[in-house]
């Protein structure tokens, strides 16, 4: 029989700091010796494949919709982790926005934390999450924290940045995102900075990587 396996989903606004949370509880684990039974996983990484499209067709894709990903393939991927079996995670080019040629191979884990904007919205993702963490943090700092990420890792200019916020980002977070706050077990105001709630939330993963633990 395979070890029980945790999936802890991490959603929010882009920009809100998901990935930062993400990375403060698996560094804090890090400190425990366990990390190599916690992965993390990004929504990201299930951008659709877009090959048939030109990169000026692939530049007017609305990102923040939940067309834009391929959900069944990140569920697919959640029921294979639940059952002890390695995944082949796609690799996502943000600069050409499309999938990048390779993947990358993702090992079972004990603890699998899952972020994204819309791991709260697909009901079968939900449905597979057995913790749900809604990072809750004002709209103007998630696009503050976007400029500087998107300029300065993912090769994007400040008028794109700006255009794509105004135009989907905003847009899509009031119609897609801040609805799925009802399905959290816990909401997180300020993300991977709200020390509390880091404490809290690593002590209680801590727990679950204990009892999940197959080494």
């Amino acid at each position: 029989m395979n070890p029980p396996v945790t999936i802890i989903g991490i959603a929010g606004a882009s920009g809100a700091g998901k990935s930062l949370l993400a990375r403060q509880l698996h560094g804090r684990l890090a400190e425990q010796g366990i990390e190599r039974n916690v992965a993390i996983l990004h929504e990201d990484y299930y951008y659709r494949e877009r090959n048939d499209l030109t990169f000026e067709q692939r530049e007017q894709i609305n990102y923040d919709h939940p067309r834009a990903f391929e959900h069944a393939l990140l569920v697919e991927h959640l029921d294979q982790l639940k059952a002890g079996q390695a995944v082949d995670v796609p690799q996502y080019d943000y600069s050409q926005h499309n999938r990048k040629s390779e993947c990358l191979s993702l090992q079972p884990a004990g603890i699998v934390i899952l972020e994204g904007i819309l791991v709260l919205h697909d009901p079968a993702v939900v449905e597979r999450l057995d913790l749900r963490i809604f990072v809750d943090v004002p709209m103007d700092i998630c696009l503050t924290r976007r400029l500087k990420r998107d300029t300065r890792e993912r090769g994007r200019s400040l008028d794109s940045v700006l255009t794509q916020y105004e135009q989907t980002v905003r847009p899509m977070y009031f119609e897609f995102i801040a609805p799925t706050k009802q399905h959290a077990d816990l909401i997180v105001p300020r993300g991977g900075q709200n020390q509390p709630a880091l404490d809290v939330l690593h002590n209680h993963v801590r727990q679950l990587a204990r009892t999940t633990k197959t080494d």
